[in-house]
Formats: structure tokens, sequence, C-alpha cells
């Protein structure tokens, strides 16, 4: 059950991928899912080329099931990036944040497949059109940097399955076997989490931040930066700075400033979880424990089988 042409695709147990989030999805925790029959992907964005050499050789200590890397290719050095990731052993190449186009052939013909993070039907057609294998179309319901269309998963997910001929992969607002049944019956082939990785024991976030994110309530995350970039995380001091700047109307730059370099990394590796930016998802409301990443998906699993039988009896009624 729950076996689709995704898990054909990347050799894996279950279509669960992991999101790539930069400084917690490290070595650990992208092992833990490949490990637990999922992707994991090892979030590069804020590493050097150096570290990611050395985050994929500690993967393949602890795995020998496929993993991939997660690359934004905002980055001037993303050609590398991917160059390296593949030597290393890589199998699965996911970009974001930009066009994938320049770098699709070079993916695969390196004998690896190539995934493109989208969120809108219009950046699916054209990332189709590059010729990925699959495409994860995120909603805005996500935790970190989101689309400037506001378009929530369940409205994005089956516009981009009817525009694509390619196997797509849902992302936002998913966390436990309700949501992956749900994305399923969309229309998607598998999911991607990011929110629901975070609050595991094998994910490299500061203990505040996990902390954070098991008391955030229904409510608690917010978006910032719409007009430059938007971002969700759990509200705090710096949002509420943000919020302030953005309602008197500074300048761009003045917005830039204010945001700064390394608010991430303040929050997911020093803890700082109200100067730092606490990227979240609006699901982040249901997560209540701290668990296995084995245990994430064992349950996810089993409750998405639970719910497929309670619909099958309500269709027998």
């Amino acid at each position: 059950m729950f076996k689709t042409e995704i898990c054909e695709l990347f050799g894996i147990e279950y279509p669960i991928l992991l999101g790539g989030m930069v400084w917690i999805g490290r070595a650990a925790l992208a092992a833990a899912v490949s490990e637990a029959g999922g992707l994991g992907l090892l979030a590069a964005g804020g590493m050097t080329l150096e570290e990611i050499e050395g985050d994929i050789r500690e993967i393949k200590k602890h795995t020998k099931k496929p993993f991939g890397v997660n690359i934004p290719l905002m980055r001037p050095d993303a050609a590398e990036m991917i160059d390296v990731s593949i030597s290393g052993g890589a199998s699965v190449i996911s970009t974001s944040a930009g066009s994938p186009k320049r770098f699709t052939g070079m993916i695969k013909d390196r004998g690896c497949r190539a995934i493109h993070v989208v969120s809108s039907v219009p950046f699916a057609e054209k990332s189709a059109e590059a010729g990925v294998d699959a495409i994860v179309a995120e909603g805005f319901e996500a935790g970190g940097h989101n689309g400037f269309d506001e378009i929530a998963t369940m409205a994005l997910l089956p516009q981009v399955v009817d525009a694509v001929d390619v196997p797509v992969i849902a992302a936002g607002g998913i966390a436990d076997g309700r949501g992956f049944v749900a994305a399923l019956s969309l229309g998607a082939r598998g999911v991607q989490m990011g929110t629901r990785f975070v609050a595991t024991h094998e994910s490299a976030a500061h203990q505040n931040f996990k902390d954070a994110v098991l008391n955030v309530t229904d409510s608690g995350t917010t978006i910032t930066g719409r007009a430059i970039g938007p971002t969700r995380g759990i509200k705090n001091r710096l949002t509420e700075k943000i919020h302030d700047a953005e309602r008197r109307n500074v300048s761009r730059e003045e917005l830039l400033d204010l945001i700064g370099e390394g608010r991430s990394a303040m929050a997911s590796v020093n803890g700082d979880v109200e100067e730092g930016s606490v990227y979240c998802g609006q699901i982040g409301g249901m997560i209540k424990e701290i668990k296995s990443v084995q245990d994430v998906i064992d349950d996810i699993i089993a409750e998405a089988r639970d719910v497929v039988d309670s619909v099958k009896m309500l269709i027998a009624e």
C-alpha cells in the first residue's frame, strides 16, 4: 500500500521526502529519513562545498539507501554544489529558488534524478518543460520561504497535477497520515515534510527551536517580507519588528537591513527564538511531541492505512 511511481523513481519504500531545511536538515536527519524508508535530503543551502562533502560522507556511514541534496539555485556556486553532491553519491538533486532549466540536463546526464520546488502552476509548467523528473508543489502554509502568489496547498496541488505530466509531490501543511492521504487524493504521488521532521531527535535544530515548534498554536505563525520575499515563521520579537517596519513602509534596503543575514542560524543553531527566524509551517500547531524519524514515518503510514479504511467504510455505507 502507498507504493507510487515516486517510490520507483527514487528507489524508496514510502513516498515521503524530507524538506530542504537550512541548518536543520544535516547528515543525521537526512540519513534517518532515508533509513526509515523515505528520501532524506541534505539541506545544502547554508553549507560550503567542503561541508557538503563531509555531510555526505556522514550520511553514507548511517544508511546504504538512496538520499539526495537540496540546492537553492540562487547560490552562485550552484553548479559546483551539484557536482560535489553527485560525486559524493547523491542519487537525487532537489532544486529551489530559481529556474531549473540550466541545471536539469547536468543532473540527469550524471545519472541522477532531478526535482524542483514550485509555488504556482506556471513555474510547474516551466519546470516540466525543463525536464525534471518530479515537481514539489509547495503551498503557502509551509514554513520558511514561500511564493509571492500565496496559493494554499489544497488549491495549488490539483491544479499543478492537472497541468504537468510528471509526478507531483505535495508540500505545505502535511504532518500526519491524514495529510498524507489527502495529498494522494488530490493527485500527489508523494509528500514532502519539513516542520514535522524539525521536531525529531535526529533534527539538528537547537532544542529551543524544537520547543518553539511544540508550543506553537494554529495561529502562531506569520508571514514577513511579502514585498521582498514572503517567509513564514513563528511569531516573536523579530517578526514584530519586521511587521512594524512594513507598516511604516520603510525602504527595501532598510527592511533587508532589519531582517539581516544570519537570522535563520541565530534561531536554528544558536537557539535565539526571539531575535532569530524560527521557520515553521502552519501545521506546527498539531505537533506536540518530539519523536524519532522512524516513529514519525511509521505513525504516518499506520494512520494513513486507518484513514483509507475509514473512507472505504463511508463509501460502503
